[in-house]
């Protein structure tokens, strides 16, 4: 077994050991809106859920030397954003979207995906999702890095609005397979949903 300390290692390294080891990571593809009415979209593989009651997702955006990414500037400055369900149905368009492209220029359109308005806030999602949750701000908080140079800004957004496929719901539970969610790994790969088992958890 090795022992290394994080410490002694540049960020890049630091970087592919956690994107190696913590893994499969889900997927949120996230829409913002600029307060020039921009539409933005993101993939993040940094998010999780928080808590269920209120339901509480986060997101963790990385900086680009110490700069906001649009992704969190439209968050923190409008205070609303869609969390989508990034799915092998999708992946591959939602994958374009990572593509640097200045602020006036929406990712959304380039990748040929389709607007479709919210319920309870501004922002709109995308249609091309089979689960999406329209969220307002709850907290944000400037991490890591040094002093007055934060490395990312961790979001978590109070989900007001689900909006999920029929053919996926049944009966209060959302069926894994029909939602053929992927996960992240490390560099370039993905991952499907493999074999499914169970374990009964002690009372």
């Amino acid at each position: 077994m090795l022992a290394i300390d994080p410490f002694s290692l540049p960020e890049k390294e630091n970087y592919k050991f956690l994107t190696g080891g913590i893994i499969p990571r889900p997927i949120a593809f996230v829409t913002s809106l600029s307060k020039e009415g921009v539409l933005n979209g993101g993939p993040f593989s940094y998010f999780n859920i928080v808590a269920s009651n209120p339901p509480l997702v986060s997101i963790s955006v990385q900086r680009n030397n110490g700069m906001k990414k649009d992704t969190a500037r439209n968050i923190l400055d409008t205070g609303e954003f869609v969390v989508h369900i990034v799915d092998e149905r999708n992946v591959e368009k939602v994958n374009l979207t990572a593509a640097a492209l200045p602020p006036e220029e929406s990712e959304i359109e380039m990748a040929g995906l389709t607007p479709i308005e919210s319920t309870k806030i501004s922002v709109p999602g995308v249609q091309e999702a089979k689960i999406r949750m329209e969220c307002v701000l709850e907290h944000s908080l400037e991490l890591g890095g040094s002093g007055d140079n934060p490395a990312c800004d961790l979001i978590i957004g109070r989900v007001v609005q689900y909006h999920i496929d029929e053919s996926l719901y049944h009966k209060g539970r959302i069926d894994a397979r029909k939602l053929s969610a992927v996960s992240r790994l490390a560099g370039n790969d993905y991952a499907k949903l493999g074999d499914f088992f169970s374990i009964q958890r002690p009372n």
